[in-house]
């Protein structure tokens, strides 16, 4: 890496933390150890790490009750939750407390290690720059998507924020109940048929490149190949 990525990593079972710490500085990341919330906050607070990877539960200060205190100051960094927790109330809790993405326990090191580049790169959306989606370009701020030299296509607010999601999930299931909770609200029957009404207008937009695809997976949710 041409400049060292700091992460801070929030985890009170001491074994695993130290495994995932090691894992990840095998990779060439910087990463900071914190036992509890509190102590993450402080970390964070000091050395303004690039992204945050926190466990749910936590003693002195939970997860969501830290990411919940960052987000009062710091909207954009992005944040892993690592939880036992399996429930989707509790995952949609966890974005709705400005988390960007969530690995169950048990994980493996090789997806939290995806995951966090995903998160990376797709921080990438939130700054004023278009990032390449196939044969595309895909401008999230100005809502925008351009087919190679042609003029670029205008994006509703919804369309925007929709493939902002299956961007940052491409080549993996986005679950359809919590981006119907995140972007609708709700996970109604009519909210459903709003976000399939969405779906067809993001294909139809991107059938000029063969090798993107949204793949409707039956009883999960949404998969963009690409």
């Amino acid at each position: 890496m041409a400049e060292t990525i700091h992460i801070l990593l929030a985890e009170d079972e001491p074994s695993l933390g130290q495994i995932v710490k090691e894992s990840l500085e095998t990779q060439g990341y910087q990463v900071s150890l914190c036992k509890d919330g509190q102590q993450a906050l402080e970390v964070f607070q000091k050395d303004a790490p690039d992204i945050l990877v926190l466990d749910v539960m936590m003693p002195k200060k939970d997860g969501f009750t830290l990411a919940r205190d960052i987000r009062k100051h710091n909207t954009q960094v992005p944040i892993l939750f690592l939880t036992a927790k399996s429930q989707t109330q509790d995952v949609v809790e966890g974005f709705q407390l400005g988390g960007n993405d969530y690995l169950k326990k048990p994980f493996s090191m090789e997806e939290l290690i995806v995951r966090i580049q995903n998160l990376l790169r797709s921080n990438q959306l939130q700054e004023n720059t278009a990032v390449a989606l196939g044969n595309y370009s895909f401008h999230f701020k100005k809502q925008w998507l351009q087919f190679q030299d042609e003029k670029p296509l205008s994006l509703t607010h919804r369309e925007a924020h929709l493939l902002f999601h299956l961007y940052h999930h491409r080549n993996t299931i986005l679950d359809r109940s919590v981006i119907l909770k995140k972007l609708w609200n709700d996970d109604d029957f009519f909210s459903a048929r709003s976000m399939d009404v969405f779906i067809t207008k993001l294909r139809k937009k991107l059938k000029k490149d063969p090798n993107i695809q949204i793949i409707n997976v039956r009883g999960y949710g949404y998969k963009l190949v690409c």
